[in-house]
């Protein structure tokens, strides 16, 4: 199982908590540190779309220059920038098994916990 996020985020902050307290095992990729790995960003985003990862309701999305929120209207533009800054991916995204969750909704991971779905 692998935690995508930045350390220093309190919804990443969050998330590490409860996997914690549920003795989940799992492998911490920190974006500020590891930077983004690319075929993990383009398999995430096959699966939610880039319009629900590239987190516009940030601080790093209001400091963009208009011309790069423009340009920013298609999936490569959008991957490009996320792998530009890192900042910008919605987070935390956690894979295991297969199976992805974005952002950290308590209700939605203690169903996937109760499930089996996070080992």
């Amino acid at each position: 199982m692998k935690l995508y996020g930045i350390a220093n985020c309190d919804t990443v902050k969050k998330a590490r908590r409860f996997l914690a307290e549920a003795n989940v095992d799992y492998e911490f990729h920190d974006y500020k540190k590891k930077g983004v790995d690319e075929a993990a960003l383009r398999a995430q985003v096959a699966e939610f779309g880039w319009e629900k990862i590239l987190n516009t309701r940030g601080t790093t999305w209001r400091k963009q220059p208009d011309e790069v929120k423009e340009a920013t209207a298609n999936e490569e533009a959008a991957i490009a920038l996320m792998l530009a800054e890192p900042s910008i991916i919605k987070r935390p995204i956690l894979e295991a098994d297969g199976r992805r969750l974005l952002g950290f909704d308590l209700t939605a991971w203690e169903i996937a916990l109760a499930a089996g779905d996070l080992k």
